[in-house]
């Protein structure tokens, strides 16, 4: 039998087929930006193998994108000492499409519109698969970390509390 075969594809996903990685999508329905946690209950996913993206603006005005479990928080100190900046501080909200082509929610290290020094939380080596944001609200992808790392041209650290 057929697949049913209709669904958008989003630029991560497009990245990801053409080299040959690899992945799940998974679909909701939602009308606005949720949080992990929601998305993680939605979905009936366990909240540990999720991750968000944040990008962020180091002292010298350049952009790093940073994976990181959902439930957890950024260690701006250690984020800074793996780039390499003084300091770094979130991206305003209001710049994040213009600068990654991506809307909160749907925000994902593959395939922004410039590839920004990525770093995925180094927890992600201790899954088989993780479920990172699929390029638009409402979509998720679950694929291997090591996957993720060569799409997203990153690196892995300890970048959490």
């Amino acid at each position: 039998m057929a697949k049913k075969e209709k669904e958008v594809k989003t630029n991560a996903m497009r990245i990801l087929e053409s080299h040959k990685i690899p992945f799940e999508t998974m679909t909701y329905e939602c009308d606005e930006f949720t949080d992990g946690m929601q998305t993680a209950r939605i979905l009936g996913l366990p909240p540990e193998t999720m991750y968000k993206t944040l990008v962020t603006v180091g002292k010298s005005k350049a952009n790093y994108v940073f994976v990181i479990p959902i439930a957890e928080e950024i260690d701006f100190k250690k984020a800074a000492k793996v780039v390499g900046e003084k300091s770094l501080e979130m991206l305003h909200l209001k710049d994040l499409t213009k600068v990654t082509g991506y809307v909160r929610g749907g925000c994902t290290s593959i395939g922004m519109k410039k590839q920004f020094p990525t770093v995925i939380d180094e927890s992600a080596l201790l899954l088989d698969k993780m479920i990172v944001s699929g390029g638009k609200i409402g979509m998720q992808l679950k694929l291997a970390p090591e996957d993720l790392k060569k799409a997203a041209n990153a690196e892995f650290a300890d970048v959490t509390f």
